[in-house]
């Protein structure tokens, strides 16, 4: 994963000339990350046009990028609801690497039907539980070279059931292995209590359970903030776009805050 290393020196250098800025940074990595691999993904016509119009969101070439996601790796998608990354990981995938799909089996519905759909894109999928629990099918230890979570972890810490997620996740991955996180960003000034109803997380939070399973820091970005966003919206971050929680209520107002701000955190298992 040699291009981790030089994303981000490219990034330490623009943040060190012009400060944390989402368009600094999005520059930086589109510039190191002009990979032609992830970008035939996400201009695969298999993806849904829907999912295509978010891109301006969640900057996926960027965000991949930055987590270092290589097409011959073995990448396990925590709870994939219904398929978003999963559209652009099964073909960058599909040839020579291998993608898990993990998650409760109601929970995996999204990514059966994509398969069903189209078994040529998808049929190569391999799915397990998580958290899993017992004798349920489980991603083997130690073979994952990236587990990637987008939006998950405040699910996670609302249920009190972060330490177990971080734990299996942990043991998924290989020595060196990339743990990356995307969430909903909450100020380190916020009261606490506001990560357990609104869908926001502080980062130390993040820091704190994945630092505790056995993980270190090893990058983040600011690939996917959106000033914008004050959250402290009436519906949490349900509030915003896609979910629009408040119905027509404000919906204009909240379609141009855009998705959410959020932090972009990059983990290793060490060796």
């Amino acid at each position: 994963m040699i291009r981790q290393s030089l994303f981000a020196a490219v990034a330490l250098a623009a943040l060190a000339a012009c400060g944390p800025t989402a368009s600094a940074e999005r520059a930086a990595a589109a510039s190191v990350y002009a990979d032609t691999s992830i970008a035939a993904a996400m201009a695969a016509e298999t993806r849904t046009p829907a999912n295509v119009a978010r891109d301006e969101w969640r900057h996926p070439r960027e965000t991949l990028g930055f987590f270092g996601v290589e097409p011959d790796d073995t990448v396990v998608e925590i709870w994939p609801g219904g398929g978003w990354y999963t559209e652009i990981l099964a073909p960058l995938l599909r040839e020579s690497g291998m993608l898990w799909a993990v998650a409760g089996e109601k929970q995996l519905a999204g990514v059966r039907a994509l398969i069903e759909k189209d078994p040529a894109t998808y049929g190569k999928i391999r799915l397990a539980a998580f958290p899993a629990s017992g004798g349920e099918a489980r991603v083997p230890d130690g073979s994952a070279d990236v587990v990637l979570t987008f939006r998950n972890v405040h699910n996670w810490v609302m249920a009190d059931r972060g330490e177990e997620a971080f734990r299996q996740m942990y043991a998924m991955l290989k020595p060196g292995g990339v743990l990356g996180v995307v969430d909903h960003r909450l100020p380190e000034s916020a009261d606490a209590a506001r990560e357990r109803t609104s869908g926001y997380l502080k980062v130390s939070t993040v820091r704190r359970l994945a630092e505790a399973a056995g993980f270190r820091l090893a990058g983040e970005s600011e690939i996917n903030a959106n000033w914008r966003d004050s959250k402290d919206h009436p519906n949490g971050v349900w509030s915003l776009p896609p979910t629009y929680r408040g119905g027509a209520v404000d919906r204009e107002r909240f379609a141009a805050i855009g998705e959410s701000d959020r932090m972009t955190l990059r983990f290793v298992k060490p060796k």
